[in-house]
């Protein structure tokens, strides 16, 4: 194929799966920008903990994730079986994954405490959690079948199932947390509850299309037998997947509580800015699922050409993104973070003039953040996670969050410091995993020595 037909291939595929992160960003956006309008307390509140429950998320999403490049693999393989056995089990370890990690939302309190968080937004965020923290299991469940259908290359569908959802969580939100059309004034447990139904509510609408549109894969039939050989290569497959995007959101997590630190004004502005550094982030992650699949699809086949193409035209789509990217942060920052706080508000001056900074540092991180996340992508579609799991650890925590620590308090350039410190743990990140990438994985592709299926050891 053409560097022309894989542009096409890459843009069918991914514009659908762009679509569908950019609405299920919204999601998080509605209670944003709802949360700002109720209150700056309620803001920092929810902020903190949607950081707490998305590390806790996107650990057990690695199962998840998991499941795209190995539905991929299997179907340019024509192994309908395989599909159904790694789906199938993907779920299984999804679902024990919410039950093990449900405690940590219930009582997650005392552990906000010990991060150095403000009583009272740290009782708000807790109470958010005990709520919100339900609809774990359902969001799990859709990542899992998300990705089956995305590996099959059903996007369409994930598009308008997460679009649905969006309209769902906005109008609920709407209603319980400023107490419109009737339904009572709940503040923060508006919002939770509000995550929970649109959870609920994306599950019920991807189970059904599973079942009705494909039901040659008989996804749920006896759904209680145990698959131990699969569950296990999904498990070695998922938990590396796991810790890597752990290691990564939990950077951006810590960097919350750093902010935390400097008070609630910057905690707020942070926020903001993460929330508009995460919608243009959204574009990058929808090419890098794109990567995955049409990486598993050239690993199935063994087709070294194929993935070294697509591999090209991925990393330059993603490259003209950040660069338009960068000129909106620089240009248009003031009216950007304006939307999501109201005029009179009595903090919105403090607010805007710390969140221009720190969009200025957004900036700089989206060529970096850009290109770690399509590295990691074509690593996954060919089922290499060991070793870009160190990378990303080593990138994030050894070099991220101690920079962030040493920039914002030691050296005291506050929040464009702590910021500074994950432009530097991304830009290690994404060049360690290209040159994996590039100078070593794809030499393997093709050659006898890498086994069709399972977790590539490095």
């Amino acid at each position: 194929m053409t560097y022309g037909g894989h542009t096409r291939a890459i843009a069918l595929l991914g514009l659908p799966l762009i679509g569908g992160h950019l609405a299920q960003f919204a999601i998080g956006l509605t209670d944003t920008v709802m949360l700002g309008w109720y209150g700056v307390e309620a803001l920092a509140a929810v902020t903190l903990a949607g950081s707490y429950f998305f590390v806790l998320f996107l650990f057990g999403a690695g199962f998840g994730w998991a499941v795209m490049p190995m539905v991929a693999a299997a179907a340019a393989e024509g192994d309908e079986t395989s599909i159904r056995r790694a789906t199938r089990m993907g779920l299984w370890l999804s679902l024990l994954y919410s039950v093990v990690t449900m405690p940590l939302l219930w009582w997650s309190y005392p552990i906000l405490r010990a991060m150095g968080q403000e009583v009272q937004v740290a009782e708000m965020a807790a109470t958010y959690l005990r709520v919100a923290g339900w609809g774990l299991f359902p969001a799990l469940i859709v990542m899992v079948l998300k990705s089956y259908l995305a590996a099959l290359e059903r996007t369409q569908i994930i598009l308008w199932i997460t679009v649905a959802a969006a309209v769902v969580n906005a109008l609920t939100n709407y209603a319980l947390i400023f107490g419109n059309w009737g339904a009572p004034e709940l503040g923060v447990i508006g919002a939770a509850i509000a995550s929970v139904v649109t959870n609920g509510v994306s599950m019920v609408a991807v189970m059904i299309y599973a079942v009705q549109v494909l039901p040659e894969h008989n996804l749920f039939q006896n759904f209680w037998r145990p698959d131990w050989e699969m569950f296990a290569r999904v498990f070695r497959l998922g938990v590396p997947i796991g810790l890597t995007t752990l290691s990564e959101i939990s950077m951006f997590a810590a960097s919350a509580v750093m902010m935390g630190w400097l008070g609630e004004v910057p905690l707020a502005a942070h926020g903001i800015a993460l929330q508009l550094a995460s919608a243009t982030f959204m574009v990058h992650l929808g090419l890098s699922n794109a990567a995955t699949i049409r990486a598993g699809n050239a690993y199935g086949r063994r087709d070294r050409a194929h993935l070294a193409r697509g591999g090209v035209v991925v990393t330059a789509m993603s490259l003209v993104m950040s660069a338009l990217t960068i000129v909106l942060f620089l240009t248009w920052a003031e009216p950007l973070i304006s939307l999501f706080m109201e005029n009179d508000d009595p903090q919105r001056p403090q607010i805007l003039a710390i969140g221009v900074g720190l969009l200025a540092m957004a900036a700089l991180f989206q060529l970096v953040d850009g290109a770690q996340v399509i590295a990691l992508g074509l690593l996954r579609g060919v089922q290499d996670t060991n070793i870009p799991m160190i990378m990303a650890a080593l990138s994030y925590w050894v070099v991220g969050i101690p920079a962030s620590y040493l920039l914002g308090f030691h050296y005291g350039w506050n929040g464009i410091g702590v910021w500074a410190g994950l432009v530097l743990g991304l830009a290690c990140a994404a060049v360690m995993l290209m040159i994996r990438f590039w100078m070593s994985v794809i030499n393997r592709v093709g050659a006898p020595a890498v086994p069709r299926h399972g977790v590539s050891r490095g």
